[in-house]
């Protein structure tokens, strides 16, 4: 990687009128190998986007970065909840709930900046309009979390692991629909519950058994890793 940080300034982003925002294959490149689908970072990810990626990010995004320190990386989430709370209160999740079966394995994380927990609220949302609740919630966040670090992805390119796009990185040529209807939030998320809705069981069944039935990922049990931040994510958002 060049050192210079406009080497990333080509990173666009295309937006539609309900606000999606898609990265585009220099946007991801700047992405430092971020949020490539399992099939090409099967890895656990602990660590944040490369320095020079920062500004890729921001120009695809439209957002700000969340703070680099670990207690102001959680400002965002913490403005959204107490907005929301004092908005409509509602009872938040309990931990126990949306984690019946306890994580498994080793867990990794990442600091969600502004497009990211756009993406994760997005996903709980659609949850509760399908009524999968708060473990399918879990489940979908913990999912996109591995299959894009919940960046809403557009086509990688050369780098493209088939021709998946977006949250899930569903693909339109195994019927999740068109490249426009799966770099949809909202659409996407709604695919993956509803798809979810027809694993027997599913509500019992540990997550990466869930998440894999759903998707059938080249690696079927790196969903697990991302439980323990997930259910976080809905708790707070929830």
């Amino acid at each position: 990687m060049k050192s210079h940080f406009t080497r990333w300034l080509p990173a666009i982003a295309k937006t539609s009128t309900n606000r999606r925002t898609v990265l585009t294959l220099a946007g991801v490149v700047a992405l430092g190998g971020l949020a490539l689908a399992p099939a090409a970072y099967p890895g656990p990810l602990t660590g944040g986007p490369h320095p020079d990626a920062v500004a890729a990010i921001d120009l695809a995004t439209g957002k700000n970065r969340a703070p680099e320190s670990p207690d102001a990386a959680t400002a965002p989430e913490t403005a959204r909840a107490d907005a929301a709370e004092s908005d409509e209160p509602s009872e938040k999740p309990d931990v126990d709930r949306l984690v019946p079966h306890g994580v498994q394995g080793a867990q990794s994380r990442v600091m969600l900046d502004d497009a990211q927990l756009a993406n994760a609220t997005a996903i709980v949302e659609t949850a509760k309009e399908t009524g999968v609740g708060e473990r399918g919630a879990v489940i979908g966040v913990a999912t996109a979390l591995q299959e894009s670090k919940l960046y809403n992805l557009g086509h990688l390119g050369a780098v493209n692991d088939h021709d998946s796009q977006g949250l899930f990185q569903q693909r339109p040529s195994t019927g999740w629909g068109s490249p426009e209807q799966i770099t949809d939030p909202e659409y996407a998320s709604t695919a993956f519950f509803e798809a979810l809705k027809d694993v027997r069981g599913w509500q019992e069944a540990p997550l990466t058994v869930a998440a894999q039935t759903v998707q059938v990922s080249a690696y079927p049990f790196a969903y697990a890793q991302w439980e323990e931040q997930a259910a976080e994510i809905v708790q707070r958002v929830w």
